[in-house]
């Protein structure tokens, strides 16, 4: 019989080095680790559902929250699928319930991949370095950037993290991508031992 693939979370807020860690992962754990998070998933999505599940806090898209609900439950059915099938997944997502309806893609997530090979780690990065990262690289406009801290870059920070609990926290303002993916990687050796 397979043996099921083992799923690593990544919550964060852009910018906190969310995808620096899950490539640092890929590269260092054992395993098959596919990289399949919010970037990816939104590529294959036409313009009328953008930006997907990376909708921001805030309530800003009212009329396309039912759609991005509907997105989250295939997102994490896929997401299953590659476990199911033997694959290692790795997966970099801002998960929040800050909508203008009752929505939490967190608990979503929970119902449908919980088990023992199931590791979530919260990404945390202080609002200060994240800003000084979309500064740096702005990326055409997509991140906003400039003085001070733009109001939905302070409700990411504060939306993505509410309310959650994690099987491990990392600090990616002191950790590099290489040592948050050593710990990662020892977090799930336990989980798989307990």
């Amino acid at each position: 019989m397979q043996k099921p693939g083992r799923v690593v979370i990544l919550n964060g807020a852009p910018r906190s080095g969310k995808s620096s860690l899950a490539h640092a992962f890929q590269a260092s754990a054992p395993g098959r680790w596919v990289i399949w998070g919010v970037d990816a998933f939104n590529k294959t999505l036409p313009p009328s559902l953008l930006p997907g599940i990376g909708l921001r806090p805030g309530g800003e898209r009212p009329d396309l929250e039912p759609e991005v609900e509907k997105l989250y439950g295939v997102y994490f059915a896929a997401l299953l699928a590659y476990a199911e099938t033997g694959f290692d997944v790795v997966a970099d997502l801002g998960l929040h319930s800050s909508y203008s309806r009752p929505f939490d893609p967190y608990i979503l997530m929970q119902q449908r991949l919980a088990g023992p090979r199931l590791v979530v780690v919260g990404v945390l990065c202080p609002i200060d370095v994240i800003m000084a990262r979309r500064n740096a690289d702005p990326q055409g406009g997509f991140y906003a950037a400039g003085q001070g801290v733009p109001a939905p870059v302070a409700l990411w920070q504060e939306a993505v993290h509410a309310g959650k609990t994690y099987d491990l926290e990392l600090d990616t303002s002191v950790l590099s991508p290489e040592a948050g993916a050593a710990l990662i990687g020892s977090r799930l050796a336990a989980a798989e031992i307990d």
